[in-house]
């Protein structure tokens, strides 16, 4: 059965890749949710004013891929100590969130945080928000698959931003 997660982890560049390439994986949208306006455009996103989070949708089997193997790849993205945004992006539009389809998604979300808070992996709490699914909003073209389509550009903005430098630090 094809379902929809839905993570928000920062630049949405960011999260395409780890969740693009595995079997049960349908589809990875680049794309926004979360606000309070109709369909938001990047431009209006990147103020911080609308509400709306930068995040990608993803269309999976569940019975190939599980929902738990999902949110074990968004937190193994994120810096889920982070209520400012991630990395170099900064705001309320780059704050990570896992948005929630189903009530079997909210427990399972709530479970994955739980276990990731008393693992003392982080010193600091686990701050990244659970929250229900509201409308999803595509993404202009040319944000979708961007380290497809500009490789060089993508490498460079993932190694300046500091994501790549504090995931090898916390990895598993």
């Amino acid at each position: 059965m094809i379902e929809k997660a839905t993570f928000a982890g920062g630049c949405f560049w960011c999260m395409v890749k780890p969740f693009d390439s595995w079997d049960g994986i349908h589809k990875v949208t680049s794309g926004y949710m979360g606000g309070h306006i109709d369909n938001p455009t990047y431009e209006d996103v990147k103020t911080g004013t609308t509400g709306h989070l930068e995040v990608v949708e993803i269309q999976y089997d569940s019975a190939i891929f599980p929902y738990e193997q999902l949110l074990e790849i968004f937190w193994q993205q994120i810096d889920p100590t982070d209520a400012g945004g991630q990395f170099q992006d900064r705001g309320e539009n780059y704050k990570a969130a896992i948005f929630t389809h189903s009530a079997e998604q909210i427990v399972l979300a709530e479970k994955s945080k739980q276990q990731l808070a008393t693992s003392g992996k982080f010193s600091k709490p686990i701050v990244t928000e659970i929250r229900e699914a509201k409308t999803f909003y595509e993404a202009e073209d040319y944000h979708q698959d961007f380290y497809k389509k500009n490789p060089s550009h993508y490498e460079e903005d993932r190694k300046q931003s500091g994501r790549d430098e504090f995931l090898s630090k916390n990895r598993d």
